[in-house]
């Protein structure tokens, strides 16, 4: 079975900030928040201080994994420079998305130099109010209008720009404005991280909010739905039903396999292979291969 991870993550150095203040690491694969609070970040035996591209490259080799799309978001902190180093070393193997902080007072300059000096063409936006955007800025509509010249730009280059929106009842969370965005620029391509990051209590609001987003133009991977639904063993029945409802609303056409790592294998006990098996198993059979690779493929290496 071929596999493309349509969500991961890889930094040299960490540099998170959120709502928590700002995430440091202090050795052994943990780091410290500002509030002194201690996050599992790095599995052992793959970094120290830092999860590299080629401690990604080895997870993926043990895994079967033949290309990843490296994601940025606050938790890790921003490296559009490495990605893009990343990506030119290893370009059978990445496809990385650059992103920026929409409240800085530079923004369009800096947008200028990822577009046309770095040649970006896919943007990640962390809107959460915990590790993202919306964690260190107030609540703002994601369809403002100072963001839509972000998309329109974006949009310009035949782009993709993908939201993590935190979970339904945050302030971050808002399906109606993503389908608006998505009308106002039918070129663009939209992904919405971890299947819109349902709690285990949100089937109502995970139906409403894929119903609204039911857009040609929008698809979804479902990175981390087990940890979104915590606490929960594996093989994550919860989060397999959740699978189930996103295929009866948007179709397999429009969802993507993906791990989170490193983070969501940081923890003892989880792996990568029980991420492959209990989406798979979720799966119909016809659904596996665009789900793990096709659909990622399409969107993200533009078929090739």
């Amino acid at each position: 079975m071929k596999i493309i991870d349509a969500h991961a993550h890889v930094f040299r150095t960490l540099a998170g900030f959120g709502a928590d203040g700002e995430l440091r690491a202090i050795g052994n694969g943990k780091a410290m928040w500002s509030t002194g609070d201690v996050a599992d970040i790095v599995p052992e035996g793959y970094g120290d201080r830092d999860f590299t591209a080629e401690s990604l490259l080895r997870l993926m080799d043990e895994n079967g994994i033949e290309r990843s799309v490296l994601l940025q978001g606050g938790l890790l902190g921003f490296d559009n420079h490495y990605l893009k180093e990343v990506v030119e070393k290893y370009p059978e193997r990445f496809q990385a998305a650059a992103t920026l902080d929409p409240f800085c007072r530079s923004h369009e300059k800096i947008l200028s130099h990822l577009l046309d000096d770095l040649g970006f063409s896919i943007f990640k936006f962390e809107m959460s109010t915990g590790c993202g955007i919306m964690g260190e800025h107030p609540d703002f509509p994601l369809d403002a209008p100072f963001m839509m010249d972000i998309y329109g730009r974006i949009a310009e280059r035949g782009g993709v720009v993908a939201f993590d929106l935190g979970s339904p009842g945050d302030g971050s969370n808002q399906p109606a404005a993503v389908r608006h965005i998505a009308n106002s620029f039918p070129e663009l391509g939209i992904v919405v991280c971890h299947l819109m990051s349902p709690r285990r209590n949100h089937r109502k609001e995970l139906t409403e909010g894929l119903t609204v987003m039911n857009r040609e133009n929008i698809s979804f991977d479902l990175a981390a739905l087990h940890w979104k639904v915590r606490p929960e063993e594996y093989p994550f029945p919860t989060a397999k039903e959740f699978i189930g409802i996103a295929l009866d609303i948007v179709g397999p056409d429009r969802l993507m396999w993906g791990t989170d790592v490193p983070t969501t294998i940081a923890r003892p006990g989880l792996t990568v292979k029980m991420f492959i098996d209990y989406i798979k198993d979720a799966l119909p059979a016809s659904d596996v291969g665009r789900i793990f690779y096709d659909n990622a493929l399409r969107i993200y290496f533009g078929g090739k």
